[in-house]
Order: structure tokens, then C-alpha cells, then sequence
């Protein structure tokens, strides 16, 4: 019995089945899903504390004893919302020195606009079949990662498919299905 050939390159190398409940599917049942890391900096801190974190997340990575990658990726920053906020501030001002204070904060997030700002975004994913050993996963990173000192919650669908664009698309976010009028 010969398989069929499918007409979509991804198909051939990408086993996805589906992005759903923060997990992705592949096509062997298996599910990739993690946590992501709301980022911390520590170079704010004093020295005892930075080692105390440094130490902690150490330990953290220490004690997974299962196949995870650290993934760090750029996500896109859309401050357009921000700017023309900062606009209608600035018509609705009289005073002059608000007027430049205001300008100057409108001429720095446009640079950022120029510039293609991003955000960096630190995740663990790891592969599993096993549901509950996925969630018991998740809650111990989890856990482990606020005694660290630093927060963080499951992926969400959104994430992970920021993480699959980055590294298959180049950063470019995929609109597959979109239609336009």
C-alpha cells in the first residue's frame, strides 16, 4: 500500500495536526506545551539579589528531568493604539510644555514604529502524549518558577503560534483562510 503524497510542502515536514488548548498537535498524537516566562530584570536589582534569581532559576532547570527546549522569541510590538491616544492628548492640550512633553513621547514611539520594535518572549515547551502528566508538568514549572521569583502560565494558542512563525515564517505572522472584500 503506497501513502499519499500530500499537495502542501509544510505537510511533508511540518507534523502539525492542530493548535488547541495551548497545545500543538502533532500527527503522532503527541502534544508541545510549556510555559511561558513573564520577563524579569534582574539588572535593576542589587547584586545579592541577582544571584539569588540566577541561582533559583538553576536550580529550576536542574530538577526538569524530561527533553525541554528554551525558546526565546521576538514578538511584533503594535503601539499604533498608543500613539494616536498620545494624538488626541495632544489636540486636546493647551498648555504648551504638556503640548511638547507630549510630542516628544509621540516622536520616540514613532522611531520605535520605524525601527520594528519587538518584545522578548521566553518560553519552556516539551513534548508529551499523557495529558495529566502535561498538566502536572506545567503546574511544577510553574510552581518552581515563582519560588525563583518569576512568573509565568501555560502557552496559549496565540503564543505558540507567534513561536511556530518566527521559526518557520521568519517572524512573519501567517494568514492562511483570511479573505478579503
Amino acid at each position: 500500500m503506497s501513502q499519499k503524497k500530500s499537495k502542501y510542502t509544510e505537510n511533508s515536514f511540518v507534523p502539525i495536526k492542530s493548535i488547541t488548548n495551548g497545545m500543538i498537535i502533532l500527527d503522532n498524537n503527541q502534544k508541545v506545551t510549556g510555559i511561558k516566562i513573564l520577563p524579569r530584570n534582574i539588572f535593576i536589582m542589587d547584586a545579592a539579589s541577582q544571584n539569588a534569581v540566577i541561582t533559583n532559576l538553576r536550580t529550576v532547570y536542574n530538577v526538569i528531568d524530561y527533553e525541554f527546549w528554551l525558546i526565546v522569541a521576538d514578538r511584533p510590538v503594535d503601539i499604533n493604539v498608543y500613539v494616536s491616544n498620545l494624538q488626541l492628548l495632544y489636540n486636546s492640550s493647551v498648555d504648551q510644555a504638556r503640548r511638547k512633553l507630549i510630542m516628544e513621547d509621540i516622536n520616540k514611539a514613532n522611531m520605535f514604529i520605524q525601527n520594528n520594535i519587538v518584545d522578548t518572549e521566553y518560553f519552556i515547551l516539551f513534548k508529551e502524549k499523557d495529558t495529566e502528566l502535561i498538566q502536572k508538568r506545567i503546574r511544577t514549572l510553574i510552581n518552581n518558577l515563582a519560588g525563583a521569583g518569576l512568573s509565568s502560565h501555560q502557552t496559549t494558542n496565540d503564543d505558540l503560534r507567534m513561536i511556530l512563525d518566527n521559526f518557520l515564517n521568519g517572524g512573519q505572522t501567517t494568514t492562511f483562510g483570511t479573505v478579503l472584500s
